[in-house]
């Protein structure tokens, strides 16, 4: 699934990618930062090595066998004191 999961980024990734720009990725640039399996779903956060502040969080729903992803640009980074 992961696998999977990192292939569905790469394609979206190029399909959204200013075509003047001449870049692509594949899915072996595309990096899991966590994933979760419990029962019949999947979760992962992943990212790419595209300076583009992107991340992409993919939710397999195995009731539904469906697969959604969700886009997220990060805007800042606050540290918080305790």
């Amino acid at each position: 699934m992961l696998d999977r999961f990192k292939r569905l980024v790469a394609d979206y990734y190029n399909e959204r990618v200013e075509k003047t720009d001449n870049k692509a990725i594949s899915a072996e640039d595309v990096y899991v930062v966590w994933s979760c399996k419990t029962l019949q779903n999947w979760k992962a956060l992943l990212s790419t090595p595209v300076p583009d502040g992107m991340y992409y969080e993919l939710t397999y729903d195995g009731d539904r066998r469906v697969t959604y992803l969700d886009a997220y640009k990060k805007w800042e980074n606050v540290p918080i004191a305790d």
